[in-house]
């Protein structure tokens, strides 16, 4: 009995003690959450406004951050530079498409001349055939090679040879745009843009400018294909004049729009151009057949073409697509039809004073006579 009288005190002692433990360790709890920071965070009421539940958010002034303040309207970009650039270079190429014609007439003149009293040392055959033995395998080849070169050259038209020039300029400008080191003098002188500080300069030389492989090939196709026409139409020295004049205005009509419309993105390529050479071809031979290189079946009119792009190129200057910048088609296409119509007798044929200016310049002490009938001065090719 002493011993169950023990027990059961140690048994009361103990379910004391462990009430007390746990009656301490429940009190300390919320101490050690608001601590260690435990606890929940309490949820914030909600403003109930009718039966829509919204939950309060901080306002950025509350949360301490600034409001950023409205962006500035961007000014529209002035086109009095670019359109005297315009006039101004396009009166500087026809005058200097006239003198280079004078020139070459002159030398042509000359290597006539040349040519005939060389034909007089040229008889001897045996002398070329003793020279010929003496040279070594690798120099005839390299002779042979330089030959099949200069027959291919010669085999083309006065216009393909024209054009050959533009491509080879147009292929180095396409690698110039795969150098990491060029990207930002390119993005700065061979795309054109009104918004931009280098606006006059582009005009230019975006002529040249492609990007993507396909758009030059698609560009140059065409200029390859009609040069022959429109070279035999104005002649090299006219057609090189018209073909940057076009496109130069090609790009002020393209500036025009994009200020009036504040689509300031920038453009590149020699679509306004193409579509001179083009619109002039189409509006000299109207009844000329033409096709496409992957529908041959398919064959039209020069001048239902001509109707069909610039239709095209309408639409979308008025319904604003973007793929191109049919402002730039469109205003070389009109330049091409305006140039052969009117622009040859308006600026070509008045290029005698010029010439005439620059043949007494050149020889002095010369009588009137002479510069009155020196070459390039009077006739030279024009629209049929």
């Amino acid at each position: 009995m002493a011993w169950r009288g023990c027990a059961l005190k140690w048994v009361k002692t103990e379910l004391i003690r462990s009430t007390n433990t746990t009656l301490r360790s429940s009190r300390e709890i919320p101490q050690y959450q608001q601590r260690y920071g435990f606890r929940q965070e309490a949820k914030r009421p909600d403003i109930k406004k009718g039966n829509v539940v919204q939950k309060t958010k901080v306002s950025p002034s509350e949360a301490g951050t600034p409001s950023l303040p409205p962006p500035p309207k961007v000014p529209r970009p002035s086109l009095f530079k670019p359109l005297m650039f315009t006039v101004g270079f396009t009166g500087c190429s026809f005058g200097a498409a006239a003198i280079l014609q004078y020139e070459t007439l002159k030398s042509r003149v000359r290597t006539a001349q040349d040519e005939e009293k060389s034909e007089k040392f040229s008889q001897d055959m045996t002398y070329w055939h003793d020279w010929w033995n003496k040279l070594s395998g690798f120099q005839q080849q390299l002779i042979l090679l330089v030959s099949t070169v200069d027959d291919f050259w010669s085999s083309l038209s006065e216009g393909q040879k024209t054009v050959t020039g533009i491509i080879a300029l147009n292929a180095v400008v396409l690698c110039c745009w795969r150098i990491p080191v060029m990207q930002r003098s390119m993005v700065k002188y061979f795309t054109s843009t009104p918004a931009a500080k280098t606006r006059c300069l582009p005009m230019v030389l975006s002529t040249f400018s492609h990007y993507s492989i396909f758009h030059m090939a698609a560009n140059m196709y065409v200029l390859w294909t009609f040069s022959s026409e429109i070279v035999s139409i104005l002649g090299r020295e006219q057609f090189l004049a018209f073909y940057l004049s076009a496109g130069v205005i090609s790009n002020m009509v393209s500036y025009t729009c994009k200020t009036a419309t504040r689509s300031l993105h920038p453009s590149l390529g020699a679509s306004g151009a193409v579509m001179a050479v083009l619109a002039a071809v189409c509006a000299n031979v109207p009844e000329a057949k033409l096709g496409i290189i992957f529908l041959p079946m398919l064959t039209f009119t020069a001048g239902n073409a001509l109707k069909a792009l610039i239709a095209m190129d309408t639409a979308g200057l008025v319904l604003g697509w973007r793929m191109f910048d049919h402002a730039a088609h469109l205003g070389g296409a009109l330049f091409g039809v305006w140039y052969v119509a009117y622009g040859h007798k308006l600026i070509w044929r008045m290029r005698e004073p010029l010439v005439k200016l620059w043949h007494e310049a050149r020889s002095p002490g010369a009588d009137g006579s002479r510069s009155r009938g020196g070459p390039g001065v009077s006739g030279g090719p024009g629209p049929k």
